[in-house]
């Protein structure tokens, strides 16, 4: 079981410590699996920091994903994330990838959309949402920033294009 302030803070030293071994581009899933409970305020130190960390630009060009998780700990997370208008993927024990936490409707269209396809394009979400060029660009760089889907730079029809896929 995973509560109180203090041993959220000892957990996501170790957790932190993993983190800058992995390579830039990597994807880091916190498996909630063998655990019990978490509290609030833990998942508020564990998960809500290391995000918070990590859009900071403390951890590199990463990603974290959740994975594992049960109903009680999925609503304790959201809390922490809601409150600090974060946000993170999280695979289901069915496999289902969901949001957990704060993020406008508009983006959330886009993350589904990427969910959904496995990767997108600035024309892609255009054609498929009926949106200026600059519009899609802009909401694919921001669920970019917030770390909720990866941009790879491919080589398609002769020009670069970023792609923005599901982590």
């Amino acid at each position: 079981d995973l509560v109180t302030r203090p041993s959220g803070q000892v957990v996501r030293n170790r957790i932190e410590a993993d983190i800058g071994k992995e390579e830039n581009g990597s994807v880091i899933a916190l498996d909630f699996s063998k655990i019990g409970i978490i509290d609030y305020s833990c998942a508020d130190e564990i998960v809500a920091k290391l995000i918070s960390r990590l859009l900071g630009g403390e951890y590199g060009n990463k990603y974290l994903t959740l994975t594992g998780l049960n109903e009680n700990q999925e609503e304790n997370i959201e809390v922490a994330l809601e409150r600090k208008d974060l946000a993170v993927i999280a695979e289901k024990r069915d496999s289902r990838k969901v949001l957990l936490g704060s993020l406008h409707n508009y983006l959330k269209e886009t993350l589904d959309l990427i969910l959904k396809n496995g990767s997108l394009t600035a024309k892609e979400l255009s054609q498929a949402m009926n949106l200026e060029a600059n519009t899609s660009g802009t909401r694919l760089l921001n669920l970019h920033k917030k770390r909720l889907v990866k941009r790879i730079e491919e080589i398609r029809e002769g020009g670069r294009v970023w792609v923005y896929e599901s982590i």
